[in-house]
């Protein structure tokens, strides 16, 4: 099977107007798939999805109404989604207790629903659509969903409490959603990238952002979106990658600090 049966079909990046799922829905379209950018920055999501000749979708991911409103328009304009990228996330700080404070509930919260339930009603409400959808090969494959995850999953920081609880809550579903849609022909799998040059770190002096980048073993550098996206097209493209989990860190295991 190569990623050739998909040319043409459709998939969805949330958090494609910048970072991972900026760099994911360019890929994506270059392998000849029809691209719907789900994403809450209108302008920008705008603006790259007209560059890679797809469409841009107002999505609030934590919102099943809204992730509905956005899956109907993707159909409409595009066809029912075959691939489903979940790259949207954010990843705000706070620990369990700070100068005698309890850790802010609506913060948690929100990372949570953002994180870990946002990335699953696009999953679920995109694997609705894909087992409607006869299969595209011989052995019954309908689609394919990847979740985001991180290596904080595993290695959290202090302040990251909200941010790893939620991104264990993907590794902890990778599994038993892909058992879940196995006998429909639809593929689960997620990324847990390390220290990579998203955004949030582009905004940091060069000089920390070289720091981080040292203490990764090797390549000893931040990695670049498109290397995440090179694992999603590879994914997409091997039919026994099911139900994984898959560090993208450098060999990264960070340390408590």
């Amino acid at each position: 099977m190569s990623i050739q049966i998909w040319a043409g079909q459709t998939a969805i990046v949330t958090g494609g107007a910048s970072g991972l799922g900026a760099a994911t829905a360019t890929a994506l379209a270059k392998q000849g798939l029809k691209v719907a950018l789900f994403d809450l920055n209108e302008e920008k999501g705008t603006a790259h999805a007209t560059t890679l000749g797809g469409i841009f979708c107002k999505v609030d991911v934590s919102a099943p109404g809204s992730v509905k409103a956005g899956m109907d328009r993707v159909v409409a304009k595009l066809g029912a989604p075959r691939v489903m990228v979940n790259c949207a996330g954010i990843g705000l700080a706070g620990k369990t207790v700070s100068r005698g404070q309890a850790h802010e509930f609506d913060l948690f919260d929100k990372t949570i629903r953002i994180n870990l339930i946002g990335s699953f009603n696009c999953a679920s409400q995109a694997a609705a659509l894909m087992v409607a959808q006869d299969p595209l090969a011989p052995d019954g494959a309908r689609g394919i969903i990847i979740n985001t995850a991180s290596v904080a999953a595993y290695d959290g920081q202090i302040g990251q409490v909200a941010y790893s609880a939620s991104k264990g809550g993907i590794v902890g579903m990778t599994l038993p959603m892909a058992r879940d849609l196995a006998d429909k022909g639809i593929r689960v799998c997620s990324i847990a990238p390390g220290l990579f040059l998203t955004p949030l770190l582009e905004s940091l002096p060069e000089d920390v952002q070289h720091s981080l980048g040292a203490q990764v073993p090797f390549p000893s550098r931040l990695g670049v979106p498109p290397e995440f996206a090179n694992l999603v097209c590879h994914i997409v493209d091997n039919p026994m990658l099911n139900g994984e989990v898959i560090r993208l860190d450098g060999a990264i295991r960070m340390a408590p600090r």
